[in-house]
């Protein structure tokens, strides 16, 4: 059981969450103990990151090489103009801060590769992958999926999102399941050649967030074994559910 106490300020600040049936206290001493990864400070870690550090999670930690850069303001809200030039995960540490003195921030300024990911997502509770590229999300999948570490995934595109929770040790599917094999180079451009919507950023981050609250307390059902996709453009959104494949081999055995 977990058991953590709350100083007069906390008990305040999270006052709306203890109101709430689905959390209360119990489900906010939760978020206390807790320590999430969130991989990218991007555009979609920047809204989970405030998020979940106005939510009062314990610990955060954060996987970033790069430096903040003036075409990145217009979505990666976590960093301001003052700020180009630095590194992401310094500047998101000051945010957070910001945000919420009560919130640990541990920076990791390297990029994520086979050498260093067993070290760093095995040392935390839960990861969200806001990366910009296949490897990362299939090499974030593997070691999450190996060591148990349940994975909220979500990506985006000019008008368009998709999330989903990995936990396929509970014998749903994971991200390869859903996607065997990377696609064909220039099938799906990056950000930096096809645009993309910056609220779009801020929207799918933030269920990113919702889903990681979610299932640190205990809270309504998670998007385990389903794709949401949102397409801002059209105003829709949809779900998909989603099938392990016996074969995979990245879970298949598990």
């Amino acid at each position: 059981m977990i058991v953590t106490t709350f100083s007069t300020d906390e008990l305040e600040r999270y006052a709306r969450h203890i109101v709430l049936h689905e959390i209360g206290g119990p489900g906010q001493q939760r978020l206390k103990a807790a320590r999430v990864l969130v991989i990218g400070a991007g555009g979609l870690g920047s809204p989970a990151l405030l998020y979940l550090a106005a939510a009062g999670v314990g610990t955060l930690g954060v996987v970033d090489d790069d430096a903040v850069s003036l075409s990145n303001l217009q979505r990666q809200v976590l960093h301001g103009t003052g700020e180009v030039g630095q590194a992401k995960v310094e500047s998101a540490g000051r945010a957070i801060e910001r945000i919420n003195p009560h919130v640990g921030f541990e920076p990791h300024a390297v990029r994520l590769v086979e050498a260093n990911a067993d070290a760093i997502i095995g040392a935390y509770d839960m990861v969200l992958d806001g990366s910009d590229n296949f490897a990362t999300r299939y090499l974030v999948n593997r070691v999450a999926a190996r060591l148990r570490v349940p994975l909220a995934f979500a990506a985006i595109g000019r008008w368009e999102g998709q999330i989903s929770v990995f936990r396929p040790w509970l014998g749903g599917p994971c991200y390869a399941c859903v996607f065997p094999r990377s696609p064909a180079p220039g099938l799906v451009p990056a950000c930096a050649e096809a645009g993309v919507l910056g609220a779009m950023a801020g929207v799918v981050g933030a269920m990113q967030a919702v889903e990681a609250v979610k299932l640190i307390t205990g809270s309504g059902a998670s998007l385990d074994g389903r794709l949401m996709l949102y397409d801002a453009l059209q105003a829709e959104t949809r779900t998909i559910k989603l099938a392990k494949r016996p074969d995979c081999p990245v879970c298949g055995g598990l």
